[in-house]
């Protein structure tokens, strides 16, 4: 008789054979490099020529003021040219003649005498529209009122004296309201009133 089979539990049998199933995996071969190397693309052209970070590039040119005008030259037997003005209470006399563009108010600087950017601005303005602030010297006595209306009185002053030296900027000057007299002022208070206008309160009883 043939050796006996020794029995083999059916889970056991299951095990083995699944583990015959499995095929066995291959490993897989690494991906080789590709022998052809890519070439950095060299710049042509304006990329090659433009500078990095825009550095060595031209500057913009910066705008060169105008060349000051000329003044007209005083005539013979005359020193100044003259022009009053008036704003508000206060009345300036000014005289002009060629020169630096020193201007005095009162024998003081004008940046001295007048504290507000406003009022020195003012003051400048006429020259600054016919492009003479570098031609004529101005001298200034000014008085009455505050500096607010000095200053107006002298705007108005050395307009009318620079439109007598050179009539040929009169319509310039005109035209930014430089020779236009300001007659605004402040209304006087009333009798039996609180100002101008206003009332004191009413009572009935």
């Amino acid at each position: 008789m043939g050796e006996e089979k020794k029995k083999v539990p059916a889970k056991e049998e299951a095990k083995v054979s699944g583990e015959q199933a499995k095929p066995t995996a291959e490993p897989t071969e690494a991906p080789q490099p590709a022998d052809e190397t890519v070439e950095a693309q060299a710049p042509t052209g304006e990329e090659a020529s433009a500078p990095e970070g825009g550095e060595g590039a031209p500057e913009a040119a910066e705008p060169k003021e105008a060349p000051s005008r000329p003044a007209k030259a005083v005539p013979e037997g005359q020193h100044y040219f003259w022009g009053t003005g008036r704003r508000k209470q206060a009345v300036a006399r000014v005289r002009i003649r060629p020169g630096t563009g020193n201007i005095l108010i009162n024998k003081r600087e004008v940046d001295e005498y007048f504290t507000q950017d406003r009022d020195r601005n003012g003051v400048r303005l006429p020259l600054q529209t016919v492009n003479m602030v570098k031609s004529w010297d101005v001298w200034v006595n000014v008085g009455g009122g505050g500096y607010n209306g000095q200053a107006g009185a002298v705007t108005l002053g050395l307009a009318r004296a620079i439109a007598k030296a050179m009539p040929e900027l009169e319509s310039m000057l005109r035209g930014h309201r430089l020779l236009t007299r300001d007659a605004r002022m402040k209304e006087r208070k009333k009798y039996g009133q609180k100002g101008a206008r206003k009332r004191f309160q009413f009572s009935k009883r």
